[in-house]
């Protein structure tokens, strides 16, 4: 405010001044934060209606990196779909579930599991029949192509020593303790099985990226990278 109030400046003097001082802030930008520059440049245009779909094991990070993702993206860009307990009728009616979950015109919807759970975690949990199971990956890829959205699958992956450390810490921190839950041990007793249902998703599934996230940091950097990247290249 100052520049432009002192008279002694020219307008392009002036503009020459603040030029300047908006690329030496952005040389102080962390690479996370110039990321979300490029996604919210991106959304300023028509980009179509696409799904960020989120998966990975229980403490894996899908819902602190949604948090991140969105935290400077205007509100009427994007939408979250939070993962929850389905109803009879929804896991009956699996795919068609999901219908008023699906993005708008010039949306984003960012996922924190998604149908992809019946291939999942449903399947490894016997939350769902072997029938219900063979339908979904049967029929899933027919189903995403039918919805005239962009899709970008993500997996976020940890080790198994990474997810014992993160549940252990979960279960004795008093800022995470309350979410804590039985299903947290059972998930890690069944690292070996989940990682065979994900392998099946993965090659049969469409395209799936895999992002390293034993560090989150580095794990949501690359993440939101991989997703500007996507949306550069037109293919969201």
């Amino acid at each position: 405010m100052y520049i432009l109030r002192n008279k002694n400046l020219n307008l392009d003097t002036a503009l020459k001044k603040v030029y300047n001082i908006l690329i030496n802030k952005e040389k102080t930008m962390t690479k996370l934060e110039l990321q979300q520059i490029n996604l919210n440049k991106i959304v300023e245009n028509d980009f179509g209606r696409v799904a960020v779909v989120l998966e990975g094991r229980d403490t894996a990070g899908k819902t602190g990196t949604i948090r991140e993702l969105t935290h400077y993206l205007p509100t009427s860009k994007y939408s979250i779909s939070l993962s929850s307990k389905p109803n009879d009728w929804d896991m009956a009616h699996w795919l068609e579930s999901w219908k008023n979950k699906m993005p708008g015109e010039n949306q984003i919807v960012f996922y924190d599991r998604s149908w992809y759970s019946r291939a999942m975690v449903q399947k490894l949990n016997g939350w769902c029949t072997d029938d219900q199971y063979e339908d979904f990956m049967n029929e899933v890829m027919y189903w995403e192509k039918t919805q005239d959205i962009t899709f970008v699958k993500l997996w976020l992956s940890i080790s198994e020593e990474e997810q014992e450390y993160r549940i252990n810490h979960r279960q004795v921190s008093p800022l995470t303790k309350w979410k804590f839950s039985p299903n947290d041990a059972m998930a890690l007793s069944k690292y070996d099985q989940m990682s065979i249902l994900k392998e099946r998703v993965h090659t049969t599934c469409g395209e799936w990226h895999v992002i390293d996230y034993n560090d989150k940091s580095a794990g949501r950097l690359d993440l939101i990278t991989k997703v500007v990247e996507q949306l550069k290249q037109g293919k969201v």
